[in-house]
């Protein structure tokens, strides 16, 4: 039986197996308690409308207890944005440690190493995100793998839900024909939704890119960035995210990103789709498969790549 279907259970039981007159039930305020632990604020309110439904005599009672959680949740948002006030540059990071193998085909079919790093600072007015990857292989002398990828995205919030982005890239892979490759770009983006499960967010702008070729050949040209985050928390345990987008470049616990450059010459997609399941603490196990697709790709390469990665991912 399911949570839901469990506390309805246990709350229409003691309901009716208790007089009118008596105090909220043991049981009932016991599924309470469990649901404010929880730290889920919609399963707190379902779980108490529920109970005063099942329990009309006991409102008083149930309205002190969410009086007093609400004050604690108040206390608690309180006390974070004071520490954002007055936390310095270097204080409040959180990150990732990515280390595991891969198995590619397209340009290179092969097993190798991957190995990569996130880290992000939140706060109040604006958000920092930096990311750096780095894929190799090396068969019988022989490098047939060498890809490398590092993003820095600053972040200034107008609202909950709109902010301004800022977004500076560099990528190496020359077996996709090129030694270098540099992407700027600005705009704004949006959180469509975002609840303590789930997070969908949007962003679009103008971007530069500037390719320099294995053939010694360089490029520039303007183009278009659009991306698409999103981020499901399926269980404690089991996260999924996707990202996605179009002049395009981007990354997500269980996790998919996806990124798109577009050029009137080369659009250029990458798109990673990544399931995190923990293992233990701050341990977890990362399955992830990218698809990189270059519309125009330098001579001698082929258009689509793919990379299934195994990982362990640790949080700091």
């Amino acid at each position: 039986m399911s949570r839901p279907a469990s506390a309805v259970a246990i709350i229409i039981a003691a309901s009716i197996s208790t007089p009118a007159s008596a105090v909220l039930p043991a049981p009932v305020k016991a599924m309470i308690d469990a649901a404010i632990a929880s730290g889920n604020k919609q399963d707190v309110q379902a779980v108490a409308k529920l109970a005063k439904a099942t329990n009309p005599d006991d409102h008083a009672e149930i309205d002190a207890i969410m009086s007093s959680y609400n004050a604690q949740l108040a206390a608690k948002a309180e006390a974070e944005l004071r520490e954002k006030q007055e936390a310095g540059f270097f204080e409040r990071w959180k990150g990732q440690g990515e280390l595991g193998g891969f198995r590619s085909t397209g340009n290179t079919s092969n097993l190798g190493l991957s190995g990569g790093v996130k880290l992000a600072k939140d706060a109040i007015k604006w958000r920092l995100n930096f990311q750096a990857r780095a894929d190799y292989q090396r068969s019988a002398g022989v490098t047939t793998r060498d890809q490398l990828s590092a993003t820095i995205e600053p972040n200034y919030k107008f609202d909950k839900s709109l902010y301004a982005y800022g977004l500076a890239q560099f990528e190496r892979d020359r077996f996709q024909g090129y030694s270098a490759r540099y992407t700027l770009s600005g705009g704004l983006g949006y959180e469509l939704l975002k609840t303590n499960d789930l997070r969908l967010a949007i962003k679009a702008g103008p971007a530069i890119r500037i390719t320099d070729f294995a053939d010694g050949e360089s490029k520039s040209s303007l183009a278009a960035l659009v991306g698409l985050d999103f981020d499901w928390k399926i269980s404690d345990h089991l996260k999924f995210s996707q990202d996605a987008g179009g002049t395009y470049a981007s990354d997500a616990q269980g996790f998919t990103s996806a990124i798109a450059v577009i050029d009137s010459d080369n659009t250029t997609i990458n798109a990673t789709s990544a399931l995190d399941a923990k293992l233990l603490g701050s341990l977890s196990a990362r399955l992830s498969y990218t698809i990189e697709h270059e519309t125009n790709p330098a001579a001698g390469s082929i258009k689509t790549d793919t990379l299934s990665r195994a990982t362990l991912v640790y949080d700091f």
